[in-house]
């Protein structure tokens, strides 16, 4: 049961990290037109997807405390 419990707060942990991060791609969607090519460029696009992979890696270990306790 205590294994189980680790699971579902890492997945918890992986799953709300990755919801912050579509959000933070979506959102700018809602600005102007002429800005758009800046925030969707190719290197925020490569970086946004680095991010997809690290980001959850370095919240699970911020959170490591929260996902150990019972």
């Amino acid at each position: 049961m205590r294994t189980a419990v680790k699971w579902s707060k890492t997945f918890l942990t992986v799953l709300g990290t990755w919801v912050v991060l579509l959000l933070a791609v979506a959102l700018p969607g809602l600005l102007p037109a002429r800005w758009q090519y800046y925030i969707y460029s190719p290197a925020s696009v490569g970086l946004w997807m680095i991010a997809m992979i690290v980001a959850p890696i370095l919240v699970c270990w911020k959170l490591r405390h929260w996902i150990r306790t019972y």
